[in-house]
């Protein structure tokens, strides 16, 4: 070790490097310091790397923080990524046209997405997916069900807050709309559900999950001409995913199953001896 390196690394700098990270706010540098020092001190890392390796270990923790503090802001109820996606178990689902989705370009381009198919095929999945990613862009992300929604903005009505109300759910960059078709929704839940799109249209993006498709949405919503100009202004700038396959969840429940009828069975009682607690009746 040269004597340079051994003043560079000596406790006394040491210290104050500790010091002045700290005092900079840097605690994912102040974390890595001692592992790059030591790397140095055995000549793995020249200086240029040591201080590329610091600045890498800060950035590298701010952004974890920060997309932990977008999670939470945006409701998420788990995080999901498109590597956990089966797309092997539903082949109906274009991978070519989810990552494109995935580049975030829709988002740009203020377009909407909506998501159809049956139960537990991997909609909300999907919808979870690109609210990861645009959250680790740095984009405000806001998850609802619909049901949810619509309690909220109901509240906010009878508070004379509506107009407020629709001002915060119309300024995200990305907002998923969780479970169309699940509940039957009331004449006043529909308004304001056209209303809050009507004033997302074209200002920002939103990605809507449903069990039905477009010709059962005026039963859903209890008004033929209301969601035909709901579906007039989602469709304009739109991207459809239609998933045709088998449930997830059911699979699972099959897997699971399947599991248990291949445990070994117990083997039989020795002869001439009864488990205690037994009783044996005679004819």
């Amino acid at each position: 070790m040269s004597r340079t390196t051994r003043a560079a690394t000596s406790p006394s700098l040491r210290e104050r490097l500790r010091t002045q990270l700290a005092d900079l706010k840097m605690p994912g540098a102040l974390e890595a310091l001692d592992d790059v020092l030591r790397r140095c001190d055995s000549g793995q890392l020249a200086p240029a790397d040591a201080i590329e390796q610091l600045l890498g270990a800060h950035i590298q923790l701010r952004n974890a923080r920060r997309l932990q503090t977008a999670m939470r802001s945006a409701r998420l109820p788990v995080v999901k990524t498109l590597a956990d996606f089966d797309f092997s178990f539903q082949p109906s689902v274009k991978r070519e046209q989810i990552e494109s989705l995935h580049t975030l370009g829709f988002l740009e381009r203020k377009e909407n997405v909506v998501l159809l198919g049956p139960p537990g095929v991997g909609k909300t999945h999907l919808a979870l997916s690109l609210a990861v990613a645009a959250a680790e862009h740095g984009r405000r992300v806001y998850f609802t069900t619909l049901a949810d929604l619509l309690h909220s903005l109901e509240e906010a009505q009878a508070a004379g807050r509506l107009a407020h109300r629709v001002r915060t759910l119309a300024f995200p960059s990305l907002m998923i709309i969780d479970e169309i078709g699940y509940l039957p929704i009331s004449r006043t839940g529909a308004m304001l559900f056209f209303q809050l799109l009507t004033r997302r249209y074209e200002t920002a993006s939103t990605i809507l999950t449903s069990n039905k498709g477009f010709e059962d949405w005026g039963e859903i919503f209890g008004d033929e001409i209301m969601a035909a100009a709901l579906i007039d202004r989602l469709v304009h700038h739109c991207h459809i995913v239609n998933i045709r396959g088998n449930s997830y969840r059911l699979r699972q429940h099959a897997e699971l199953a399947r599991r248990l009828h291949q445990r070994p069975a117990a083997p039989p009682a020795l002869d001439g001896k009864k488990k205690e607690g037994t009783a044996t009746i005679s004819g």
